[in-house]
């Protein structure tokens, strides 16, 4: 089967931001103990309403946590990992759809392109927390953004760091291209169909040359 789609996870993937959502995260556990080991890690992949919903049950603990996030998302600074708009640019040009699927909500999302617009300028469709009502593991999103594009099983590829991402992939029937910037190598590797140490390093012609089981 020939490559139709590929779908991009956004932070740790396409912009060079996890380590600052691991920071944050880290502060809520310390500020609201949810008494789970590595919990920014843990999380990685979940919506905001998950997150909040299973790990800070209190109100007013949730109200906190999400003006403290809004904050953090409108003074961040977005970076491009290197090559990721040329490989999206590479894909588009072979013909081949492009998608951005992410956990994150539109309020970030309108601010991240007003950003780095050339995100927005090459993706055909994307897939945010509002679109779905289960979060990475479940493929729901991956699933939804290749029916957006046209791909069925076997005809799109899933880029993804975190674990739940690879394992929605996984669940979708995409070939996995696992990037290993927020885990190890190795564990990105037991998840994934083929591994990387950033989006920098493949390009779309190799891309286009994936085979999927179907």
């Amino acid at each position: 089967m020939s490559i139709k789609a590929v779908l991009f996870d956004l932070d740790g993937v396409l912009i060079d931001t996890e380590g600052i959502y691991s920071c944050f995260w880290s502060e809520m556990d310390r500020l609201y103990p949810t008494g789970i080991d590595d919990f920014a890690n843990v999380i990685k992949g979940n919506t905001l309403s998950n997150i909040l919903t299973k790990y800070f049950p209190n109100q007013d603990n949730q109200e906190d946590i999400k003006k403290r996030l809004i904050k953090q998302e409108n003074e961040m600074e977005y970076r491009l990992y290197p090559g990721a708009v040329e490989l999206m640019n590479g894909l588009r040009d072979l013909g081949i759809k492009t998608a951005i699927v992410t956990s994150s909500n539109m309020t970030k999302m309108k601010h991240l392109f007003t950003v780095l617009p050339e995100l927005e300028e090459n993706i055909d469709t994307l897939i945010t927390d509002e679109d779905v009502t289960r979060s990475k593991p479940d493929p729901q999103g991956y699933m939804l953004a290749a029916e957006r594009l046209g791909a069925s099983k076997g005809e799109f590829v899933v880029v993804e760091d975190s674990m739940a991402g690879l394992e929605a992939g996984r669940r979708s029937g995409a070939f996995v291209l696992g990037i290993a910037t927020t885990n190890s190598r190795e564990a990105v590797e037991k998840l994934a169909d083929m591994t990387i140490d950033e989006i920098g390093c493949i390009t779309a012609d190799k891309i286009s040359g994936f085979h999927c089981l179907g």
